[in-house]
């Protein structure tokens, strides 16, 4: 039995009889291969159908879904309506995307006559890789779980999903698949599109079987990394796309301090602390001026620190992993305590918000990584090149943000080329927490931010990690898939590179 526990109170609401062995793994794993025929047999236009589908009946079950996952998680309704939301336009994003199918990259050089000799007609495109494992994530039990991006995405692309079940919400993933199971039904498409596993050991049995030719992971550097070790040490290794976290750093220039400290200081209080620090993109250090600007942001940022109050964490794993975190940071020399939030009551996991300043000097060993919750760290500067080189000691990371100025001008331009080398997304004048479900986005990083920097978990391009390219040499028309042929059926619009010029079809 899967124990349903409730945050707020750390006692068991429900108990789930779902226990995967290994006799059903394979019969999951089995389907998921013909559910993988039937995928690109529906093509395109009938892979968007199903998107759309599941969208549909994942909005329609609204309220349960909420209900449930604010009881397994405590991140309140407000914020998982918003979630479910995005969920629901994934969804429907990775339809278009599927529609417009430029992401294939259908290329095609005719037979013919080159400076190197003769040419034999060839055609590329890219093709689902098959049957793929998805790992959720705790903090986002709608968008970044069974039903979110990853799922969206590896569907749009032809590939089914088996999907491991985040302990932290067992009850709300298993209601998300029976939505997702259903709007597969309703657009005439088997169920065995999404499956799930349960347990740990499940997990990694599943990123070892041999139908699973990929995974997407959102968690912790240690479970992602352990993963990423079985996925690569396969007799057929294969891609591990993890997204692990990183400390993510926030630069204050002296201009911007000095022009608007106060409404710096705001923003960033309400962005370390949104969801009880929870998010990956947490701003997890900020790097103020030396001086009395620097000191402004300082003081507002402790003011409204010591206003706040503890809030639920996911689960008791969470809650205890950031305890030793913080603990381990108030250990360190050069370390001390700027503002601390008013501690929680009740038997529930709570995570108390807090402000430290760390010494330039200290910066080394855990100042420089991920503690996940409501914690900040606050590290003076004291010119241009100590920040450039205070900076280099943070490393990668999902994101980097800069407040500056125009008086910062040069100082800004040697920021942007320092944290584009090392980031995925360099915010400027904002606050990084909150990632757009775009076609411009990129959720991503060099390690230990992601286990491949070339890819994204958010954003269309996200569909690139589930395909493979393939080169067609000499092969007869009425072979071709339709998005080849020289007169496609039934792709009217997709841009094709076609004797090396980018060509719409009529």
């Amino acid at each position: 039995m899967i124990d349903s526990i409730d945050p707020r109170t750390g006692r068991t609401v429900e108990q789930i009889d779902a226990a995967t062995s290994a006799a059903d793994l394979d019969d999951i794993c089995a389907r998921a291969e013909a559910a993988a025929r039937e995928l690109t047999a529906r093509g395109r236009a009938g892979r968007a159908r199903l998107l759309r589908s599941m969208a549909r009946s994942i909005e329609d079950r609204r309220a349960d879904l909420v209900a449930v996952a604010d009881r397994e998680t405590a991140l309140g309704e407000q914020r998982l309506n918003g979630e479910l939301t995005r969920t629901c336009y994934q969804l429907d994003l990775f339809a278009d995307v599927a529609e417009d199918g430029a992401y294939i990259e259908a290329t095609i050089d005719h037979a013919g006559d080159t400076p190197m000799g003769p040419r034999p007609d060839l055609r590329r495109m890219l093709l689902p890789l098959g049957p793929v494992a998805v790992f959720g994530a705790s903090n986002f039990p709608f968008a970044f779980s069974v039903p979110g991006g990853d799922t969206a995405s590896a569907l749009a692309a032809g590939c089914p999903v088996v999907a491991k079940v985040h302990e932290a919400h067992p009850a709300t993933s298993m209601r998300a698949h029976e939505a997702l199971a259903e709007g597969a039904r309703a657009a005439g498409v088997t169920p065995d599109v999404v499956n799930l596993v349960f347990g740990r050991q499940a997990g990694v049995d599943l990123v070892r079987h041999p139908a699973v030719q990929a995974v997407g992971f959102t968690g912790s550097l240690g479970a992602g990394r352990t993963l990423f070790d079985v996925a690569s040490s396969r007799p057929s290794p294969i891609p591990f796309y993890g997204e692990l976290g990183a400390l993510n750093t926030l630069v204050v220039c002296p201009a911007a301090a000095a022009a608007r400290g106060e409404d710096i200081a705001a923003g960033l209080a309400a962005s370390f602390t949104l969801g009880v620090g929870q998010f990956c993109t947490k701003p997890g250090v900020v790097l103020l001026p030396a001086g009395p600007d620097g000191e402004t942001v300082r003081r507002s940022l402790a003011e409204r620190v010591g206003e706040m109050s503890a809030g639920f964490m996911l689960s008791e794993r969470t809650a205890g992993a950031y305890l030793r975190g913080t603990e381990t940071l108030l250990g360190m020399d050069g370390v001390q305590v700027l503002a601390r939030g008013h501690e929680g009551t009740g038997d529930g996991w709570t995570g108390v918000p807090l402000l430290l300043r760390a010494d330039a000097g200290s910066v080394t060993g855990a100042l420089t990584e991920e503690c996940f919750g409501p914690v900040l760290v606050v590290v003076e500067y004291t010119g241009d090149g100590h920040l450039l080189e205070l900076l280099r000691s943070f490393g990668p990371a999902l994101t980097g943000t800069v407040h500056a100025d125009a008086a910062d001008g040069e100082l800004s331009a040697l920021l942007l080329a320092q944290l584009a080398g090392t980031v995925g997304r360099v915010v400027w004048n904002g606050f990084p927490t909150g990632v757009a479900v775009a076609w411009g986005m990129h959720h991503g990083g060099p390690f230990p931010a992601t286990t491949s920097a070339l890819h994204t978990s958010v954003g269309t391009t996200a569909i690139r990690r589930w395909l493979r390219p393939i080169s067609l040499q000499n092969v007869p028309q009425e072979l071709l898939p339709d998005e080849l042929r020289d007169v496609p059926a039934g792709a009217t619009g997709l841009v094709r590179r076609v004797d090396g010029v980018l060509t719409p079809v009529a």
